[in-house]
């Protein structure tokens, strides 16, 4: 754009997608790169279910089997999850906050940009190991264990290249989050009067920048122990793989928190509208985030309860695992408050709330059985584990978004989307995701062990409920594609506040807001 161009001149076409510093243009980019990489994992997911439809082998071999299981796991938490929650967080804080925009727009559009490159870079070795060049994708699991991860072909190094883009756009992120926060919020917001979903993301981004330069240092030792000569991880040189465990759920379990947290606090706005009360324990929620945020880096080695750890590191672990179920316990009291005795309607945002509350609930008790040191022998590597991760994950990753995102859909687009197929698309979700993943707890307890591509007949029944569960779970996103291409090309006028209940500065603004959101820093009193 020139000198000569208006400040608020609005740029058009691919530049304006390209060179874009507001907030909102890069929310939508985020948004919408993590539905792209929700359907790229779900469609490899998909065919692994495929082949586990039926014992014996179906469909691909073991080689391919692996590559899918462990592409699925990188691209959904680092290529759909992650970047869902970073577009919410753009689209909605400087709104929320009575700010102009992020505090580094230059930065922002940096840290969106070194994304869709980085995921090329994941799935580049899988497309050229199917038309036979090469050796195929990273397959060690999304884990990445060592020695595994040593021995194995030339995906890995990709993948390695990948997660330290990856890792950077998210510590970018989250440098501009904090800073905004802190630096950017209307006159008399006191950080006390800030809105649920900013605490939530404000713990999100302390998180990832404590977190993400370690799984840094560890995917370059790997790539040193492959090409460089070194023994970090390689027993046979004086290395010790289990290293390569601490470091990555060093990473690995405050992730969880980090998918969670924004979530957590968005999730209170809506069913505050819906209820039509106040957040209930606000000041409570508040420090139970801060809780939260610090015992999630403390707790990491209940995943290897099995490594041949010492008693007295077991026992610390397990009793500092079942103490973060405290604060979220608060939370979880907390929300129920909110809607206790609220006039409640049950419009498709309030669906998928209470969708997440109760499923992520489901996942949290089941995480209780999984902290106890002496059943955890009993559960890991088995599919039990699979179905409590995925009942932690799913509701938090997809039906928390999605409630945020049906939220505020009116307040981005200015139109009413329609509430009848979004009321299909969570009842469609809500079965799918149930049918996939309760058998899995059955055949876990029954004995059978992950990432396998066969399994003996007596599972059979079971994979079979759950191969077609994951089906309709993976048609409930077209319907929510098709929604959202309906609502954005049009429909009913959305008033400025679009839900009778919303409260905060964003409500204010017409919808959809204009390109700036404040040219005028509202006062908060």
């Amino acid at each position: 754009m020139s000198h000569d161009t208006p400040h608020d001149a609005l740029p058009t076409g691919m530049k304006r997608w390209l060179y874009t510093t507001n907030h909102k243009d890069i929310g939508t980019m985020y948004l919408v790169f993590a539905l792209i990489m929700l359907l790229t994992g779900g469609a490899m997911i998909l065919a692994v279910r495929a082949e586990l439809f039926q014992p014996g082998l179906q469909l691909m071999q073991p080689d391919l089997f692996n590559q899918l299981i462990t592409l699925h796991g990188l691209v959904m938490v680092f290529g759909a999850a992650m970047p869902a929650a970073t577009g919410l967080a753009n689209w909605m804080l400087p709104m929320m906050l009575g700010a102009p925009d992020m505090a580094l727009p230059r930065l922002n559009n940096w840290s969106f940009w070194i994304l869709p490159p980085a995921a090329l870079l994941l799935v580049t070795p899988f497309i050229l190991g199917l038309a036979g060049v090469g050796t195929g994708a990273v397959d060690t699991g999304w884990t990445m264990y060592a020695p595994l991860s040593i021995q194995t072909g030339w995906g890995m190094d990709f993948a390695i290249f990948s997660v330290h883009m990856l890792g950077a756009s998210s510590i970018l992120a989250s440098i501009n989050v904090i800073v905004t926060i802190l630096n950017m919020r209307a006159p008399g917001m006191t950080l006390m009067k800030m809105p649920m979903f900013a605490w939530g993301f404000l713990m999100t981004a302390t998180l990832l920048i404590i977190i993400m330069p370690v799984l840094a240092g560890g995917v370059t030792m790997v790539l040193m122990d492959r090409h460089f000569g070194t023994h970090f991880f390689n027993a046979a040189g004086g290395g010790d793989p289990v290293l390569w465990e601490h470091i990555f759920w060093f990473m690995g379990h405050p992730e969880v928190y980090v998918l969670l947290l924004p979530i957590a606090g968005a999730i209170p706005h809506v069913l505050s509208a819906f209820a039509r009360k106040p957040i209930y324990g606000y000041k409570a929620q508040v420090y139970s985030l801060w809780a939260i945020t610090f015992l999630s880096v403390v707790v990491w080695a209940h995943h290897m309860f099995t490594s041949g750890m010492s008693v007295g590191g077991q026992l610390y672990f397990m009793y500092s695992t079942m103490l973060i179920s405290l604060p979220l316990a608060v939370l979880f009291f907390c929300w129920i408050a909110t809607l206790w005795r609220g006039a409640m309607s049950f419009e498709a945002p309030m669906l998928f709330a209470l969708g997440f509350v109760t499923l992520f609930g489901w996942g949290g008790l089941t995480g209780l059985v999984l902290a106890d040191a002496a059943a955890d022998a009993q559960y890991h590597n088995a599919y039990f584990l699979v179905a409590h991760f995925h009942y932690a994950l799913y509701p938090t990753t997809v039906m928390g978004v999605m409630a945020a995102v049906y939220f505020w859909l009116p307040k981005w687009t200015g139109h009413m989307y329609n509430e009848r197929l979004a009321k299909v698309h969570f009842w469609v979700a809500f079965v799918g995701m149930n049918l996939t993943f309760l058998p899995q707890f059955f055949v876990g307890l029954a004995g059978m062990p992950r990432r396998i591509p066969d399994y003996a007949l007596q599972f059979a029944e079971f994979n079979m409920l759950s191969s077609v569960g994951s089906l309709i779970l993976g048609v409930s996103h077209l319907i929510f594609i098709y929604v959202v291409i309906q609502c954005v090309r049009g429909g009913a006028k959305a008033e400025s506040r679009a839900w009778e209940g919303a409260n905060g500065l964003e409500w204010t603004l017409s919808s959809p807001p204009p390109y700036h959101s404040f040219d005028v820093q509202p006062v908060v009193r």
